[in-house]
């Protein structure tokens, strides 16, 4: 009888697990390996792993997980930066009444700028009101825009009998009008011309404060002044915003605890109608610091309260007293409408041994100007060398390409300047006819170049029916007074910070070198990241409006990845021939989008 091997029987189907087993896992890990490299070297991982950083972004908050999506954005990760909620849609991080709110309101400190931390700051796209409309371009835009790009009835319905503005059709009506000139501008400027050089260019740069909804300094662009015309944002609700929709140059900016962000002599009129600022007030402070600003020689004009007004007899007593102890000329008193001269240098205040205020130390930097409390003391003019004067400084057009006293007091720059100019003329040349740009068209009005220096780039674009923001870094060397005395207009400005400008309200941004605007020297660290940059360009910008970003190839890449997640259609190019650095430039174009109806 034949026997059966049963250990020999077990041991082989032992065997045969085993090998299964082992094939299994082996199965296991090749097909680890399979997905690892499809995940890793292939589209469909970066979309997957987008998917879950798009779920991230849209579900929490807080600084870590905010910090790790920027580090996937700046990465390349293609995911989208989410859209802000639709009641953000005019929403200026620095001036949010819900934070403003809650602080002190002696000399207005509540309606300053007060940013937000760097954790707090939304990391989302601002939306479009619905019913939003490309910008009418200008100068038709001078005289109407559309009314669903920023539906605010209250500044038509309290100011119309006033010339404002008015609704009509889908549109706002500006007939050119204000509170003190209810006739018109126009025949504003012409009764002021009886007193001031308006015209032949001896003036250029003019400060329009409480500008309402800027007419003046929209008119006054057909005599060649440049006004930058500024507002808080007030009960009225966007009159700035209504001023650069209009293509009129203005800022969002408050009068209350701190220097305005300008350097010192840098207006040749500054004007204020009907624009209620107490210049006698706290000593005259606000008196000082609008004579910090005023150019020697230049003309200080006040049009309503306390001018002659009924009940105010006190308070225009002593703007007269506080204009004569500062050694103003009383130019005429017509009406309600006041205006002075202001000195060409201190001799009148050195000569007075008991005078009223005192003058600023000679170590005192009048131009500093970044989140610089206001000074109660007289700026000097003699430390300009009265080689700013008014009268003194060349005419425009001639001054915007003279070089000015103040360039060689920047590292003995007068072959800068030149050199500046000469190297954006032919960079702007470049731009017009390789990168096809809009710029020199109808298209683009409001441009805003970021890092300015001597404003160079503006310089190079007076002929185009633009204007320009030229904003000049805080913390890099202090040029914004020679761009002044160029006939140009800017300001000073933290780009880690939000701008003081409401959404949609630029056509053109130029940047050149990010990094300088966010690097710290001295820890050799970046002081604030990339992406919270551009979304903040991307805040400023108008739908269909264009960024052109001159950098490092390495920088570009980077910065191409944001572009993508904050929208944008994005092409990188070769610089100009003529150009000897390590650059190349990204041009990128803003789309037009809106939420979802279902997601308002």
């Amino acid at each position: 009888m034949a026997h059966l091997d049963l250990t020999s029987s077990k041991h082989h189907i032992a065997q045969i697990r085993r090998w299964r087993f082992l094939d299994l896992v082996s199965l296991i890990f090749f097909a680890a390996i399979f997905l690892f490299l499809v995940l890793v070297l292939t589209p469909f991982g970066d979309s997957i792993a987008a998917s879950g950083s798009q779920s991230l972004v849209t579900s929490t908050t807080g600084a870590k997980r905010r910090h790790h999506l920027i580090t996937l954005i700046e990465s390349g990760r293609n995911l989208t930066i989410p859209s802000c909620s639709i009641d953000t849609v005019d929403y200026m991080p620095c001036e949010d009444p819900n934070r403003n709110r809650l602080l002190s309101r002696d000399m207005n400190f509540y309606r300053e700028r007060h940013c937000p931390s760097p954790e707090e700051r939304q990391l989302c796209l601002i939306p479009p009101p619905e019913g939003y409309n490309i910008p009418i371009q200008w100068p038709a835009s001078l005289y109407k825009i559309w009314h669903e790009n920023m539906p605010y009835n209250k500044l038509a319905e309290r100011k119309g009998h006033q010339g404002w503005m008015k609704k009509e059709g889908p549109h706002f009506i500006f007939p050119g009008g204000g509170t003190m000139f209810p006739d018109g501008a126009v025949k504003y400027i012409e009764l002021l011309e009886h007193y001031i050089p308006i015209s032949g260019g001896v003036l250029r740069t003019v400060l329009d404060m409480g500008c309402g909804v800027a007419s003046f300094g929209g008119y006054l662009l057909a005599e060649d002044l440049l006004t930058l015309s500024f507002a808080p944002r007030d009960s009225h609700k966007s009159q700035i915003q209504f001023a650069l929709e209009r293509g009129i140059p203005a800022f969002v900016l408050m009068l209350g605890t701190r220097r305005l962000p300008f350097p010192a002599f840098s207006y040749d009129l500054i004007h204020c109608s009907r624009c209620l600022i107490p210049f006698t007030a706290y000593n005259a402070t606000y008196f000082m610091e609008v004579d910090r600003l005023l150019r020697p020689g230049g003309y200080l004009v006040i049009s309503g309260p306390p001018v002659q007004w009924h009940g105010l007899d006190n308070e225009w007593q002593d703007l007269q007293a506080v204009a004569k102890a500062l050694c103003y000329d009383s130019v005429v008193v017509d009406g309600n409408t006041a205006i002075w001269k202001k000195p060409v240098d201190d001799s009148c205040l050195e000569a007075q041994n008991e005078h009223r205020f005192k003058l600023c130390q000679k170590s005192d930097d009048p131009s500093s100007a970044w989140y610089v409390k206001l000074k109660k003391c007289v700026s000097r003019p003699s430390s300009v060398n009265g080689k700013l004067a008014v009268g003194k400084i060349p005419k425009w057009p001639l001054r915007l390409t003279k070089t000015p006293s103040r360039a060689a007091l920047i590292n003995n720059e007068n072959d800068g300047f030149e050199t500046d100019t000469r190297l954006w003329e032919r960079r702007i040349s470049y731009y017009k006819k390789s990168l096809n740009l809009k710029l020199g068209s109808e298209a683009v009005r409001n441009v805003m170049d970021m890092n300015a220096y001597f404003g160079g780039f503006a310089a190079a674009l007076i002929s185009d029916p633009v204007w320009v923001m030229n904003v000049v870094p805080h913390n890099k060397q202090s040029t914004l007074g020679v761009i002044f005395d160029r006939g140009l207009i800017g300001v000073y400005h933290d780009w880690c910070e939000p701008f003081s400008s409401y959404p949609r309200t630029y056509d053109f941004i130029h940047m050149a070198s990010v990094e300088s605007l966010i690097h710290d020297p001295a820890t050799r660290k970046n002081r604030c990241n990339v992406v919270d940059v551009m979304v903040e360009i991307d805040r400023l910008l108008r739908p269909e409006g264009t960024v052109l970003i001159r950098d490092s190839p390495e920088m570009l890449k980077k910065i191409s990845h944001v572009a993508s997640s904050v929208r944008w259609e994005s092409t990188i190019h070769d610089t100009e021939p003529e150009s000897n650095g390590n650059e190349q430039i990204l041009v990128a174009t803003k789309l037009l989008w809106t939420i979802p109806s279902s997601s308002q």
